[in-house]
């Protein structure tokens, strides 16, 4: 199996304009439902990518004080955002062992900060919803089991709207740019790959090594071009064998990552073939 989880050093710590601490942004594959707590054939098929996403705390120039987490399970007309102090968890996937429907993740919310982004969205032309009813689907909590265990960190979910338009994406991460200062953690969480056809199917290997070179590219492209690159992803190499048409909700989380980005620099964090499909992660600052 071909891995390629890249060096977890730290980088330099970017300093907030108030005196804080800038947060990166990331793009975190979420695995396949429950995936990480089940057995699997072969028994290590998510190990690494697990690896991987227990070590990702461990890069953070700082515990953060929150975190907006868009996740590929939840579509909207526009956008929303969960307002429930204490998020119930919505077990969105099926066929799965008893047991993993019994998984907790009792992070809490954050209604004020979901009311922030609303309004952060409104400012920027974006009329957005907060759902005070809403909890977290497995996009939300099977990732963040692994990277913040104890479930002491303020979750607040944002939605994709359901046009899958990249640009309102973009836009809508630009927006939320400045919670990086506060000592947000922007984090998208989706799949580089996520055509359900080709996981395991050996044809796709070479489909989703070129998809996953063009996008690393374009992740690692100076501000003006990645967001110039993204905007027209579907006409990059095998990209609809990749995420096919109307089901591109799994990437359009790194567009809204890309774009809370803004100006830092966008590189791979993680990489590896998994059920012959190239599958990887970025970070943006």
């Amino acid at each position: 199996m071909n891995t390629n989880i890249l060096s977890p050093q730290i980088p330099g710590s970017t300093p907030a304009p108030g005196g804080g601490t800038r947060m990166p942004v990331l793009f975190v594959p979420h695995g396949a439902g429950p995936c990480f707590f089940m057995d699997w054939n072969p028994a290590d098929t998510w190990d690494r990518m697990a690896a991987f996403l227990k070590g990702v705390a461990g890069t953070l120039p700082a515990t953060p004080r929150a975190i907006v987490l868009v996740s590929g399970h939840w579509l909207e007309p526009g956008f929303s955002v969960t307002g429930h102090a204490r998020p119930p968890l919505i077990y969105d996937y099926s066929g799965f062992p008893a047991h993993t429907y019994e998984l907790t993740y009792p992070a809490p919310g954050e209604p004020a900060l979901a009311e922030r982004i609303a309004g952060l969205l409104g400012d920027a032309g974006t009329e957005t919803r907060v759902d005070p009813q809403r909890g977290y689907d497995h996009g939300v909590f099977i990732p963040l089991k692994l990277m913040f265990p104890k479930a002491d960190v303020p979750v607040v979910q944002l939605s994709l709207r359901r046009d899958m338009d990249p640009a309102a994406h973009i836009e809508a991460g630009r927006a939320l740019a400045g919670l990086r200062d506060e000592g947000v953690l922007i984090v998208g969480s989706g799949m580089s790959f996520h055509n359900m056809r080709g996981y395991g199917d050996p044809r796709y290997t070479p489909v989703s090594a070129k998809f996953d070179e063009w996008l690393t590219a374009a992740v690692e492209s100076d501000t003006q071009q990645r967001e110039a690159l993204l905007l027209q992803w579907a006409s990059a190499p095998h990209a609809r064998d990749s995420h096919p048409p109307g089901g591109e909700e799994h990437l359009l989380p790194l567009l809204v990552a890309a774009g809370a980005g803004a100006a830092s620099e966008g590189r791979k964090v993680y990489s590896e073939e998994v059920m012959k499909t190239t599958l990887s992660a970025f970070r943006f600052g």
